[in-house]
């Protein structure tokens, strides 16, 4: 079958090798899933992929080793149950991560990325886009994710008009990452649409192919960017959505359970069985982290101590060294043509060398330059930066070590290391 494979990326597809295997991205509608929807998936791995699943830090789900005759009825299934990869790569507003923080403002963030993906997903209005644009919505400031965004808002209090937002834009990692600035504070729901749909508008005219928002800022600066904006913004204010939209049901934040997924991979089998408990206990709801992992929703005491139990003997109990630590990858070179190290590899590596004191740190690997598994929003981050020759052998990879203190973006402390030289600096770290 004679596919374009360029095409294909406007509908969340990329090619991983010169063999042409395929990689989809699910669009999640905040990371929340059903468990039909999960079976659903489940069902598409197990049918055209190698029954394993990787879960994104934007809170999407990859299927890998995909044939490009099988593309089109995945898509079809994905449709069945109200799925879609549409714009999940390529020019497009992506998928609308969501705050996985259970505190105050969760199911506010929840409700407002929901209908973001309804507004933004498939419409051709916001596809041939200069590149990827990301949008974000987070209960808080906790994480920092929203200075990673084209467009991050940050639910910040409730007032008699409704919700209140503050809009952070033109942030991005990748090969020269920049902090988002804070654009506008305490906006409406209607506002904040408006001003989404004209920095959009702004980025298509204004930015070359190939670039982010990020490159804009840069070329022209804030004050000039604040212009160009408030010619292109609508002076009409859009109404926020009315009705009882669909939101997370959360019983009580504390009950609120925690499947670690190591290093974002989980098998069909698996994820089935987890949507069955949510299906049983967990309010019919499974989220999907931003750092990888799986929410599980119990409904009532009695639901969360059956819930615990039946993780516990999945082995999702966080017993095991590997559910203790918390670690945030990208496929790297097992899925990825990007990739120039075996990250999941490196990870056990990491994992068995690490001092006790150190299996509360948050880390994330990356297995090229670009930053997909968020590096410098971890207390350890890893990018790995090149393959070098060593002699007469093959060449291998070199790692960038990030530490991560206070609000900001981590800081390179060591570069060009061998992944000898990184398991030793990571062995004594505290």
């Amino acid at each position: 079958m004679t596919v374009d494979l360029q095409t294909l990326r406007i509908d969340g597809i990329y090619r991983q090798n010169d063999n042409n295997d395929l990689m989809l991205r699910i669009k999640i509608p905040g990371g929340l899933l059903s468990p039909v929807q999960a079976e659903a998936i489940a069902a598409l791995s197990e049918r055209f992929s190698n029954q394993l699943l990787h879960l994104t830090s934007r809170g999407s789900i990859e299927l890998h080793w995909l044939r490009p005759e099988n593309v089109e009825e995945v898509g079809r299934q994905l449709a069945a149950v109200g799925l879609t990869s549409r714009g999940a790569c390529g020019g497009a507003v992506r998928g609308i991560s969501c705050s996985t923080t259970v505190a105050p403002g969760f199911s506010v963030a929840q409700g407002l990325a929901r209908r973001l993906h309804r507004h933004f997903s498939g419409n051709p209005h916001f596809e041939g886009l200069p590149k990827k644009f990301k949008i974000s919505v987070d209960a808080g400031y906790s994480g920092a994710r929203h200075l990673i965004q084209d467009a991050g808002i940050v639910h910040v209090g409730t007032a008699e008009s409704g919700e209140l937002f503050d809009l952070w834009v033109a942030g991005g990692l990748g090969r020269e990452p920049q902090p988002a600035f804070l654009f506008a504070e305490q906006l409406g729901e209607g506002q904040l649409l408006a001003l989404l749909e004209a920095i959009i508008h702004l980025y298509r005219q204004h930015t070359p192919a190939g670039k982010r928002l990020k490159h804009l800022l840069r070329e022209i600066g804030e004050e000039r960017f604040r212009e160009l904006l408030a010619t292109a913004s609508p002076e009409v204010v859009l109404q926020p959505s009315r009705g009882i939209g669909l939101k997370l049901k959360v019983e009580a934040e504390e009950r609120v359970l925690e499947a670690r997924i190591f290093a974002g991979q989980v098998s069909s089998s698996d994820f089935r069985q987890l949507a069955d408990l949510a299906r049983r206990y967990g309010n019919e709801q499974l989220l999907v982290t931003a750092d990888q992992n799986l929410l599980l929703f119990p409904a009532g005491p009695a639901a969360t101590l059956c819930l615990r139990q039946e993780l516990a003997q999945l082995g999702f109990a966080g017993e095991r060294r590997d559910e203790q630590v918390n670690f945030r990858i990208c496929p790297g070179n097992h899925e990825c043509r990007m990739g120039l190290a075996p990250t999941r590899v490196v990870a056990r590596k990491i994992l068995d060398i690490l001092p006790a004191a150190a299996l509360d740190l948050t880390f994330a690997i990356c297995g090229c330059p670009n930053s997909c598994s968020q590096p410098q929003l971890a207390d350890v981050g890893i990018v790995t930066t090149a393959r070098r020759a060593e002699g007469e052998g093959e060449r291998q990879p070199r790692f960038a070590l990030y530490r991560r203190s206070g609000a900001g973006f981590g800081t390179a402390t060591a570069t060009e290391l061998t992944e000898e030289d990184l398991l030793a600096q990571l062995s004594r770290i505290a």
